[in-house]
């Protein structure tokens, strides 16, 4: 498995078993839903490059999560739950281990359909375990 597939893998595991998250989110997707009911988090896409030393493969891996909803009020508890679990990605995940994990950007936005989206770039560093 890949780096980048490791990692979508432990994300959706990690947010999906989140029970803070869970009461305050619909669901948590791989990919955006075609009839999620907002609020929810879609774990997108995955870049990688290449991150290795002399003697072990590596990858730097850009992680894209989305939290969509439509409260008024905003992200508010559901964004501040997401930022708090991005440091529990370290650990090991199908052959790889990932050595750092951290929230590089956000991005917050109305949509044109009504309801807000708020997405986040994560960056994390993996090494073959």
């Amino acid at each position: 498995m890949s780096a980048e597939q490791a990692l979508r893998a432990r994300a959706l595991g990690l947010l999906a078993e989140d029970g803070e998250l869970a009461a305050l989110v619909h669901g948590v997707f791989d990919g955006v839903p075609r009839r999620g009911a907002m609020p929810y988090v879609a774990v997108g896409g995955a870049e990688g490059s290449d991150w290795g030393t002399k003697d072990r493969a590596g990858r730097e891996v850009r992680l894209t999560l989305t939290l969509a909803g439509v409260d008024p009020a905003g992200p508010g508890a559901a964004a501040a739950r997401i930022e708090a679990i991005v440091p529990a990605l370290r650990g090991t995940s199908d052959g790889w281990q990932i050595v750092a994990a951290r929230l590089v950007r956000s991005r917050f936005a109305l949509r044109r359909e009504g309801g807000w989206r708020q997405d986040y770039v994560l960056r994390c560093r993996c090494l073959a375990a």
